[in-house]
């Protein structure tokens, strides 16, 4: 995601302006597998997460939201990143691309949503209408369609790619979600970068642990069960591939999950 390239896609070596009427028919639109040829610029936001956001010794990247919210400079940065985002066409991007563009906006946006409301010691204290939460508000716009942060993670990033590594590539600025990346989402590497932040969470006590012989896991894998293979085991199985030894192995011998449990504190370095 980057600031600095507002309104560009790097296509074939030249930056070409995104235009032309929105063409998506609604969210719906958008999950089409369609795809161009071009790729975005994401240093921006590689910036602003340098300075802002940070691995702390818990495990946890937490971000300093007092720091950002103060700096004029940032917020406008981050301000202009989204525009630029919101001014692409992402059928324009590759495939990869467009994943990568859809995880860095959504991380980009509740960055933001959290910013305008800060201090606040959860994001589940940012309402949509009645709701907790700001998932349901309509928050950003691309190709003239209003988006919410549930459109973004459901019904395009989770419908349009039906990869359970979708879960590990957005954040929801909470303690038990798994982490916010320090740099931004690309199509080049991405497999390997999902693996990467699956493993990451899978290998930290937020997502699974044992007590005694209880296996507690994260409540990511009751919410979207379905995404992990539907079932106890299925989940099980799918947390052991990227378990490190000896989880990895306790895992394979387990046979159920006995608890689920999430922490919503906010992911804020002023807590770390």
């Amino acid at each position: 995601m980057s600031h600095s390239t507002r309104r560009a896609l790097i296509l074939g070596g030249s930056a070409v302006l995104a235009a032309g009427p929105a063409w998506a028919q609604g969210v719906a639109g958008f999950t089409a597998n369609r795809a161009g040829t071009g790729v975005f610029d994401h240093a921006a936001f590689d910036a602003l997460l340098a300075r802002r956001a940070r691995n702390s010794r818990d495990g946890v990247v937490r971000v300093d939201y007092r720091g950002w919210q103060a700096s004029r400079a940032d917020r406008a940065a981050l301000d202009a990143y989204i525009a630029a985002l919101e001014g692409l066409r992402p059928h324009s991007l590759t495939r990869p691309e467009q994943f990568a563009y859809w995880a860095n906006l959504y991380n980009a946006v509740t960055i933001r949503v959290v910013l305008e409301a800060y201090p606040v010691s959860t994001i589940r204290t940012i309402r949509s209408g009645l709701l907790p939460g700001p998932w349901r508000r309509r928050v950003v716009t691309v190709e003239g369609v209003e988006l919410t942060l549930d459109d973004i993670e459901h019904a395009i990033l989770r419908r349009g790619w039906a990869d359970p590594r979708v879960h590990y590539a957005v954040n929801c600025a909470s303690y038990s979600c798994p982490n916010l990346p320090l740099r931004a989402w690309r199509g080049a590497g991405l497999g390997p970068g999902l693996d990467a932040a699956a493993r990451a969470y899978v290998n930290s006590a937020r997502a699974v642990r044992f007590d005694g012989d209880v296996l507690v896991v994260s409540s990511i894998y009751r919410w979207y069960a379905d995404d992990f293979g539907g079932s106890d085991a299925r989940v099980i199985a799918h947390l052991a591939r990227y378990a490190d030894e000896p989880l990895s192995s306790r895992l394979r011998s387990a046979t159920r999950i006995d608890r689920h449990t999430y922490e919503w504190a906010l992911n804020d370095i002023q807590r770390g």
